[in-house]
């Protein structure tokens, strides 16, 4: 772009002084000026989006015969252009910016006709042959393209996610395999709870991330209803009913998605709810990843001092003072992704919330949010799959000696010598700093071969009792001693 040069076009506030050789024009240039807020241009997906709206709106004008064909092909072949990333660096307005979107509907507009007028071997920024709003803009409202960029820029995104986390899904479910027989101590309070396997916990990882996909999909599908056709407050004014007819149909076959009309175009032009739940179906996802990373943490913390019952792949030297040490850097920069994306879904919900009347005018910083929860959560994904979870290791010695000095094996004992008993040994047990198999051998309240089968890793680790049928057993035995001594005593009696 040669900025030294410039060229004169007017709107309706007067004349602006535009680079010579820029695609964009009077308003794209005032945006610049007066929106120097995140030093970032809307999302390439958005620019997209917009391109295949204005695309299908010139095929939907031009077969309601309200745009002559000439103009609507170059129209079309400009679009073209902007679908397949080829005028980019011509869409300069910051991501968050005031107008409700207006700043970025106009610069493709100018983006549009000024490339649409190169194709003609016209001059740029003079619009005599094809004009930003009475040609590119026709029949539409920044009020209605915009939304409906934003819903088509979160579907293109929520693919990549969905992909991600079904690819994650399945690695949690391979490693839930490998590590099948490897038992640990579960803990709740973070104390030590009963044994279970490890490759339980990771399938209820595969679980919560199977739940999340569900979730995400039913949220989403909502943003397929668009209110093209709405123009400024859902009323439809200047959009003729031929079309509004046809304006979605010829949308869904350009972005390859089943696309609706809204069924209220008031409603769908003022309200952005459905971003709140597809943001919450984000914040949910982010809950369940931020928890997986903590505890993927604290199995892996140590390696000498801490549980150390996991061994995450090492990535990078974790200290510039302490040589050797490794840290969790995947699981880490995975929680940070997630605490943004609460953030973000508070923004979200404020954005939603603020809008008045006819429509919601905070609608930039919205899809500034959810497009950033959606990205940042999608590399996470990859990142903990590639970089975490597919190279984890059990430390299978380790997990075995914390199950073997642990007292919360009881539990699987408690039901043959009784809750009272079953406590003042596991007391001892951790007063002595002694194996709790120890005492009780040494108690001689179970022999030592039924005591082997109901610690049984196997056995402790699935629903029922262990070693039921040694409980039957004995309480089939006292049941018949007792009916033996109650007949006793009433021979006795008689």
């Amino acid at each position: 772009m040669n900025t030294n040069e410039f060229r004169v076009e007017k709107d309706s506030l007067g004349e602006v002084l535009v680079p010579v050789n820029a695609l964009f024009g009077a308003q794209s240039q005032r945006a610049i000026e007066n929106f120097p807020i995140t030093k970032r241009p809307i999302h390439k997906q958005m620019i997209r989006a917009v391109g295949m709206i204005k695309k299908a709106s010139a095929i939907a004008n031009q077969k309601a015969e309200l745009l002559d064909g000439r103009r609507a092909r170059y129209i079309i072949k400009a679009c073209d252009e902007v679908i397949e990333g080829k005028l980019d660096e011509w869409f300069i307005t910051d991501a968050i910016q005031g107008g409700a979107g207006t700043s970025v509907n106009m610069n493709a507009n100018e983006v549009i006709a000024n490339r649409a007028a190169q194709l003609a071997r016209r001059q740029i920024g003079e619009y005599d042959y094809i004009h930003p709003n009475d040609h590119v803009n026709f029949g539409q409202s920044t009020n209605d393209v915009y939304p409906s960029a934003g819903r088509l820029a979160s579907l293109f995104m929520v693919r990549a996610l969905l992909y991600e986390l079904q690819l994650l899904q399945v690695s949690l479910l391979k490693k839930s395999e490998e590590f099948e027989n490897v038992l640990k101590m579960g803990r709740t309070h973070l104390q030590d709870a009963i044994p279970i396997q490890l490759g339980q916990e990771f399938h209820a990882f595969a679980t919560s991330i199977t739940r999340d996909i569900k979730r995400i999909r039913v949220a989403f599908n909502d943003l397929k209803a668009v209110n093209m056709g709405a123009t400024a407050v859902g009323t439809g004014l200047n959009a003729d009913e031929r079309y509004k007819k046809i304006i979605v149909k010829e949308l869904s076959h350009i972005c390859g998605i089943t696309l609706t009309s809204a069924k209220d175009l008031v409603d769908s032009t003022r309200n952005v709810d459905t971003f709140v739940w597809a943001s919450s179906s984000l914040k949910t996802l982010a809950v369940n990843l931020s928890k997986m990373a903590n505890d993927l943490r604290l199995m892996a913390s140590g390696p000498k001092t801490g549980f150390g019952e996991i061994r995450f792949p090492e990535r990078q030297p974790g200290s510039s003072i302490m040589p050797g040490k490794i840290n969790p850097v995947i699981a880490e920069v995975v929680n940070q992704v997630c605490f943004n994306v609460f953030g973000n879904d508070l923004t979200i919900l404020k954005a939603a919330e603020a809008g008045q009347l006819e429509l919601n005018v905070f609608e930039p910083v919205l899809f500034y949010k959810i497009f950033e929860s959606l990205e940042t959560l999608t590399n996470a994904c990859y990142t903990l799959r590639v970089n975490a979870i597919d190279g984890i290791e059990a430390n299978v010695e380790r997990c075995q000696e914390l199950v073997e000095i642990s007292i919360g094996t009881i539990t699987a004992v408690a039901p043959h010598i009784g809750y009272a008993t079953a406590s003042r040994l596991a007391k001892q047990a951790l007063f002595e700093n002694r194996k709790l198999k120890e005492i009780l051998i040494e108690s001689k309240l179970i022999d030592p071969v039924e005591l082997e089968l109901i610690l049984n890793a196997k056995t402790m680790t699935k629903p029922g009792i262990p070693g039921r049928k040694l409980l039957l057993k004995k309480n089939k035995e006292q049941s018949e001693r007792e009916d033996n001594e109650n007949q006793e005593d009433y021979s006795r009696e008689d």
